[in-house]
């Protein structure tokens, strides 16, 4: 194979791989728990943007128990959009390599 053409294909990679990223962190996923009490919404490039928590949630008078659930309910959706987060960019980045496994990628 000429070393030329393969730098060349590498170059246009490095080039989609520059957009594909630009792409994802732009793109958002939404995820909910507790039955969409809480919802995160973070890009797919794993920014948190945003956390919602349904009015009905919150009570001044929460017990301690309450307050742990609301606390797992956020953990819980955080680790969700973050695990779609992961997946889209992941699909999105196998479009580009055509699935071969690129150390740094």
């Amino acid at each position: 194979m000429n070393i030329q053409k393969l730098m060349k294909q590498a170059q246009q990679a490095q080039a989609q791989m520059a957009v594909v990223q630009e792409e994802l962190a732009q793109q958002t996923v939404e995820a909910s728990a507790g039955g969409g009490m809480v919802k995160v919404i973070m890009t797919c490039d794993r920014n948190l943007q945003q956390v919602k928590i349904d009015p009905d949630v919150t009570d001044p008078a929460m017990s301690p128990d309450d307050v742990e659930l609301l606390e797992d309910m956020i953990v819980a959706a955080i680790t969700e959009a973050s695990r779609s987060a992961e997946a889209t960019a992941a699909a999105k980045m196998d479009e580009i390599t055509g699935g071969l496994n690129i150390p740094g990628l």
